[in-house]
């Protein structure tokens, strides 16, 4: 297992490089799919990696992904590189722990968003408007204040180095047509509310989280990262208090280094000081620890 930046796999096909995965055709109908060790924030690539942090986030989804198959099926295939072909053995360097065979999907326009707290840019869009994505909320609802019920609200997906926009609930609807809108919200909304409960009980409040889904044919599937460090906002349960931003087991502490630094938000991202590095690192594998109930083994 070695720090990844940038997967090199020449035997397959390279379908694209994201913010972290890499994205490779295996087959007709069956993708592999590398997180790296790369780190964005504000929708910059940073020039730094988080070491071993792609082998947490793909660790932490298998783990969400098995517990919500009952609710919903995945697109998964394979995770043990014992099951992989044995064309890709000779690259177990680069993928294991952090890669996983799946089936091809295509994915839906539209990112599936909950968000159980007011907070981010929800919490903006609401000083501004009183509303989020469409939803007119109560008035005087604080920083960080729970939302009861739990509100979805869908955004784009950007292309790397552009910016997610929040949409309405109908422009949603419009993009992916009624009844599959109603489909993903239902599962978004039931996928949350189990993985909050559970959290919950380790003394962890899930604030927000989002989902990505694809089809096979008309068949729906969870695609991507469910409820990681990067796609969520983990708090915790002990000195909750909403009036105000919380600390977080998520990678709200480097934005807000990168944020105090004075950067601009724009391309290139400034150099990470190695203690930052550490910080984060460190707040990756706390958070899977905390989740499973295990301790992650990294060089």
């Amino acid at each position: 297992m070695q720090i990844l930046i940038q997967s090199s796999i020449p035997d397959l096909k390279l379908l694209s490089r994201g913010k972290v995965r890499d994205i490779y055709e295996v087959s007709s109908d069956t993708l592999l799919i590398i997180t790296t060790d790369r780190m964005s924030a504000f929708d910059v690539v940073l020039p730094d990696p988080i070491p071993f942090k792609g082998v947490v986030l793909n660790q932490i989804t298998l783990f969400w992904m098995e517990k919500m198959r009952n609710v919903v099926a995945n697109h998964l295939l394979a995770s043990d590189i014992a099951d992989f072909p044995s064309s890709l053995h000779p690259y177990a360097e680069q993928v294991e722990g952090r890669a996983v065979l799946v089936r091809k999907a295509a994915p839906l326009p539209v990112e599936c968003i909950v968000r159980g707290y007011i907070t981010g840019s929800g919490w903006k869009d609401y000083q501004n408007t009183g509303m989020v994505c469409g939803h007119r909320l109560p008035p005087n609802l604080q920083d960080s204040q729970e939302l009861i019920p739990p509100l979805f609200t869908p955004s784009t997906k950007a292309d790397v180095g552009q910016h997610d926009e929040n949409i309405s609930v109908t422009k949603a609807a419009e993009m992916i047509g009624d009844d599959r809108f109603a489909e993903v919200e239902r599962i978004s909304l039931e996928i949350y509310s189990q993985a909050r409960e559970y959290a919950k009980g380790l003394g962890i409040i899930i604030a927000d989280t989002k989902f990505e889904f694809g089809l096979v044919g008309d068949e729906l599937l969870l695609i991507d990262e469910v409820l990681t460090p990067d796609s969520s906002r983990f708090w915790p349960q002990d000195g909750y208090q909403p009036g105000k931003p919380q600390p977080s087991f998520d990678k709200q502490y480097l934005r807000d280094w990168l944020t105090q630094s004075g950067w601009n938000k724009k391309a290139p991202a400034p150099n990470l000081p190695s203690d930052v590095v550490e910080q984060t690192k460190n707040r990756y594998v706390d958070a899977y620890a905390m989740l499973t109930g295990k301790k992650l083994t990294l060089p």
